[in-house]
């Protein structure tokens, strides 16, 4: 099935279980024969997948793996609908989606946890253990343009956003960690605002000059090679944003201790660095997701 086609098999899905009558069954509500495993639709996302995958399979359960089902609000309520049993998410932006209307969220990662627990727990997701491994929205300009302009913090770009084109993924503008939170945190209103297919062609944008400032994630490989710079976030506006494994609580129940012992010891052994790692597998050496992780695996 083309890639395009798979990522919509989850939105065909929930859109069966919405309209199916109470008295037949859903498919959705049946129970799959494995582990079903779903990534959001950006790389590092579907590396964690497969990491995460792999500790199931080593435990000695019947997995499989479906990659960019598309972002927070397909996969999230396909978790919750019985579509998909796992996905890894990260913290700050999952308690902020689940959280829309609270203003001041901690910042505190136990307290974030908390907070996750107690809004999935009632919708019949489990949280598990996050990982020490982060990952936070960065915001990059090009090294020139740091030194012709003198920018170094996100607050330097206050007086330049307006003569300004941002690049950033679709879901940006609406993003409170993205776009929006640049507008409320940094006041800064750019003059255009381009959407950008990828990451790899905003580091392109941003090298050829069609962008001068992109979101890159912090832990985006390229940054050691491609001639951008990310911006200090002066403001602290990125929360904590821990990997964090979100699974169907029907499912920890079907496969026991076995599932969840296996997500945890992943968790308790990722670093950031592993992530940059785990990055540079698939964005600079050209491995596919499954086998940067069957590398990660390999090293013990």
């Amino acid at each position: 099935m083309p890639a395009r086609l798979r990522g919509l098999a989850p939105v065909l899905l929930l859109i069966a279980v919405s309209a199916c009558s109470s008295g037949a069954p859903s498919p959705a509500a049946t129970e799959s024969s494995s582990v079903r495993f779903a990534s959001y639709d950006f790389p590092e996302n579907q590396i964690l997948a497969e990491v995460y995958a792999e500790a199931a399979r080593r435990a000695g359960l019947p997995v499989s793996v479906q990659h960019g089902v598309g972002t927070r609000e397909v996969v999230l309520p396909a978790l919750e609908q019985g579509v998909i049993d796992v996905v890894v998410d990260y913290l700050g932006t999952a308690v902020s989606f689940t959280h829309p209307s609270v203003e001041d969220v901690s910042r505190v990662p136990d307290e974030m946890h908390g907070m996750l627990r107690d809004a999935l727990g009632g919708r019949g997701v489990t949280v598990l253990e996050p990982a020490q491994a982060q990952d936070q929205n960065g915001f990059a300009v090009t090294t020139t343009f740091a030194g012709e302009r003198g920018v170094v913090r996100l607050s330097d770009l206050a007086p330049l956003a307006p003569g300004l084109t941002f690049g950033g993924p679709p879901e940006c503008p609406d993003r409170p960690f993205c776009l929006l939170g640049l507008v409320n945190t940094y006041g800064l209103h750019f003059g255009h605002v381009r959407a950008m297919p990828s990451r790899a062609a905003t580091v392109e944008a941003l090298t050829s000059g069609d962008i001068d400032v992109g979101l890159l994630e912090t832990t985006d490989a390229r940054l050691a090679v491609a001639p951008v710079v990310l911006l200090a976030d002066d403001r602290a506006l990125q929360p904590p944003e821990n990997v964090v494994p979100l699974v169907r609580t029907a499912s920890v129940d079907r496969w026991g201790e076995k599932l969840r012992t296996a997500l945890d010891a992943v968790s308790a052994r990722l670093t950031t660095g592993d992530l940059v790692e785990l990055n540079r597998s698939v964005e600079l050496d050209g491995l596919t997701p499954a086998a940067a992780a069957a590398r990660w695996w390999g090293r013990g």
